[in-house]
């Protein structure tokens, strides 16, 4: 089962226990799927929008938010456009919390999907329950992970009309060897 736990609720020794839980669970996928041959090859950093998912722009774009109800992706271009981006063959990513910077939040249901039709969900958190904290972020209770060459289909729910770009920032880390990104 997993939920979202706000941060304010959680004492900094468990939000870096969220964050270790989701460091060793993207190890082990990453060696499940052969993406790093063993521990000592993985290379754990933050993702970046650009390199690991070819968003336009850096930072957490939505697209702009026109329909309530609408559904709209996490992932925009410059232009904007949404994307559903694909995993290199040498890289896992791994998902441990979301911001929300705008207020109002605009938005009420995160949908982590898989696959450029999204015939698999993940998981899925509602947002509304970070509205009344004086911090909107909140914590998954287990991370959710994409598994190298898998279409990443990450959207959420308009609850305001905004006609503009929201920011929803995941906390991702991604998992790979030493190599283009970052080399030891």
């Amino acid at each position: 089962m997993s939920y979202i736990v706000p941060t304010n609720e959680l004492t900094l020794t468990q939000q870096n226990a969220a964050r270790d839980k989701a460091v060793n669970a993207g190890i082990e996928r990453a060696l499940a799927t052969k993406a790093i041959a063993g521990p000592k090859q993985a290379i754990v950093r933050e993702c970046d929008n650009v390199t690991d998912f070819g968003c336009g722009v850096g930072g957490w774009l939505t697209m702009p938010l026109l329909v309530v109800g609408g559904l709209y992706s996490v992932f925009a271009t410059a232009v904007p456009a949404a994307l559903t981006p694909t995993l290199a063959v040498n890289r896992v990513a791994v998902f441990y919390k979301v911001n929300l910077e705008e207020w109002p939040i605009a938005v009420n249901l995160l949908s982590f999907r898989e696959g450029a039709t999204a015939g698999t969900t993940l998981a899925f958190f509602d947002l509304e329950g970070l509205t009344d904290k004086l911090e909107t972020e909140g914590y998954f209770t287990e991370p959710i992970w994409y598994d190298p060459q898998r279409v990443l289909n990450i959207i959420v729910t308009c609850r305001i009309v905004t006609n503009l770009q929201a920011r929803v920032r995941l906390g991702c880390f991604i998992i790979e060897p030493s190599g283009p990104v970052i080399s030891s």
